[in-house]
C-alpha cells in the first residue's frame, strides 16, 4: 500500500500547536529553504532546534551536530536532507522520543517512513510545512 498523508486536520491540529522543532539540514544561509522554513515556524511560535554538524548557531539557537545531542525535548522533527539520510534519522528520531516526523518536498523514503508510523510517530512526507500552513490556516 502507497505512503498516504495524515488527513488535512492532522496536519493543521500539528502546525497550530506551539512545538519544539528539530530542523534536520537547517542552513545558515538565509537564501536555503531549510534557513527560510525554520525561521517561519520560529516566527509562528515554534522553538527551532537547528541540526547541522558544522555550524555553532543558526537563527540565534544553539545548532546541534545530531537529533540525539539535543537534550530537550523535541516534539517534531523536520528533515531537509536527501531521501538517503532519512533511515537513519528515522532511528534517531524514534531513539529521542519525537511525535512527529516531517520529510520535507522531495525528501521521500517510504519504508523509513513505515518504520517511523510503526514506532508510533505521525509521519508526513513530500509536503511543507509552510506552504502547508499558508494553505490550511492562512
Amino acid at each position: 500500500m502507497a505512503f498516504q498523508n495524515p488527513l488535512d486536520s492532522v496536519i493543521r491540529a500539528i502546525l497550530e500547536r506551539p512545538m519544539a522543532i528539530a530542523v534536520v539540514g537547517c542552513s545558515p544561509d538565509p537564501r536555503r529553504d531549510s534557513f527560510r522554513v525554520a525561521k517561519f515556524l520560529q516566527e509562528k511560535g515554534h522553538r527551532i532546534y537547528p541540526v547541522h554538524p558544522r555550524c555553532p548557531k543558526i537563527l540565534g539557537s544553539r545548532a546541534y551536530p545530531s537529533l540525539r545531542a539535543i537534550r530537550a525535548r523535541i516534539d517534531m522533527v523536520d528533515v531537509f536532507r536527501r531521501p538517503e539520510h532519512v533511515p537513519a534519522i528515522v532511528e534517531d528520531a524514534i531513539a529521542i522520543g519525537a511525535r512527529i516526523l516531517w520529510l520535507q518536498i522531495g525528501v521521500i523514503h517510504e519504508e523509513a517512513a513505515q518504520r517511523a508510523r510503526d514506532a508510533g510517530l505521525t509521519v508526513v512526507m513530500d509536503r511543507c510545512p509552510a506552504i502547508e500552513y499558508g494553505r490550511l490556516i492562512g
